[in-house]
């Protein structure tokens, strides 16, 4: 199985069987992988910002936790080192037309 890093977007490979450590971090830029924020079940429109109705609250989603249902997000989209988003591409463009 494959996911990206919340954080970098570096593409991270589990071997077939193995699970996420709640220890492991990225290679790339060292953010904790075992978190919210790379679980399939992190949903920031739902209560508690989880879609698991009986995982407990995580109050740092970006921090290692010990949640017994963390699953990695394999359709995690990174926020960086792949292709801007619209909205970055327009600021950007909106930028340079104001430069002297």
């Amino acid at each position: 199985m494959q996911f990206n890093c919340w954080k970098c977007g570096e593409a991270i490979q589990l071997l077939s069987g193995s699970r996420v450590g709640q220890r492991d971090s990225c290679p790339r830029c060292d953010a904790d992988l075992h978190s919210c924020r790379n679980c399939k079940f992190y949903d920031p429109s739902k209560n508690n910002q989880c879609s698991e109705p009986q995982a407990e609250w995580v109050r740092d989603k970006e921090a290692a936790n010990y949640c017994d249902y963390f699953q990695p997000n394999p359709t995690l989209l990174a926020r960086e080192g792949v292709s801007p988003s619209k909205a970055e591409d327009a600021k950007r463009k909106f930028d340079s037309l104001f430069r002297v």
